[in-house]
């Protein structure tokens, strides 16, 4: 049977303490801040990452360098015969396409997989990922499976403000002040390989109600699991861990047959574009194995 490693990218939320503890490998991706390079979860932790987007530092993410991920995979087959690796979804990184092209030159070693995930469905990949090598799948076919089953995932992220998403120019300045002016607080959502407008709220409750009522609406139409027996649900947030904590309370007595991951924050990658203060929802179909 072949040896397979798992291998996924810092968007994931999944550190690399974690990383050691669940036998997965994770690329820490490359942050910009003042024209400094740092990279997240080594030299840069989410503390002093707030403070720096506090204090108005101009930030921006990159995609790893090829070298560092060829560096990577190098080290790792030493050990291991096939690699999956699982990037951040090809419609919101170049950084996949860029890993596919690196691939090409390691005779079917490497298997680049393109499941239009991101944050915590993308660490439920990897964690997939990881259980299918164990039952005996090789390589290719993990990755074959994970692109089978990329849709079947779905994010509702709420944004406490409009600002980084105006600085990077993912919306127009005017539409930032007019949502700022009416204290709109925007439903965004993740279903496949965008980053999409889903709702307008005028307040945090009723943002919180949009995002359940979509959440039960996915489980009843999209995955015909109205009570959610088949499925994981998951919290997310940036930087207002008790916010979250509240969150899950009401997603609990909304979803009372499903047990609720509480994960850590969002990758300071998706946190970069949406600010702090967000609050997420998520879910992904589990394995039929699992």
């Amino acid at each position: 049977m072949s040896k397979v490693a798992v291998i996924t990218d810092s968007n994931s939320g999944i550190t690399q303490s974690q990383a050691k503890e669940l036998g997965i490998f994770v690329l820490p991706m490359p942050f910009f801040i003042n024209e400094e390079t740092y990279f997240e979860d080594i030299s840069l932790t989410q503390e002093q990452f707030y403070e720096m987007l506090k204090g108005g530092a101009d930030i921006h993410t990159s995609q790893p360098s090829p070298d560092s991920v060829m560096q990577l995979w190098d080290q790792v087959l030493k050990e291991y015969d096939e690699i999956v690796h699982i990037p951040m979804s090809s419609g919101l990184s170049s950084s996949c396409q860029s890993a596919i092209m690196l691939a090409q030159d390691y005779e079917g070693k490497v298997q680049v997989v393109n499941n239009q995930r991101i944050s915590v469905t993308q660490r439920q990949a990897a964690l997939d990922a990881k259980l299918l090598a164990s039952k005996g799948m090789n390589a290719r076919e993990i990755k074959d499976f994970l692109e089978e089953d990329k849709f079947n995932s779905s994010i509702y992220i709420m944004l406490d403000t409009l600002y980084y998403l105006k600085k990077g120019g993912r919306i127009t300045p005017a539409a930032a002040a007019l949502g700022t002016l009416l204290k709109l607080k925007p439903v965004l959502q993740i279903q496949g390989d965008k980053l999409d407008a889903f709702a307008k709220a005028r307040t945090v409750k009723q943002a919180k109600n949009i995002m359940v009522d979509a959440m039960k609406n996915d489980f009843k139409k999209r995955f015909g699991d109205e009570e959610g027996k088949n499925m994981h649900l998951y919290i997310a947030y940036t930087k207002d861990r008790q916010a979250a904590l509240e969150f899950k309370g009401q997603v609990q007595e909304a979803f009372p047959h499903t047990e609720i991951t509480m994960t850590d924050p969002l990758s300071l990658s998706v946190a970069c574009h949406i600010g702090p203060g967000s609050l997420a929802i998520a879910c992904a179909k589990k394995l039929p194995t699992a």
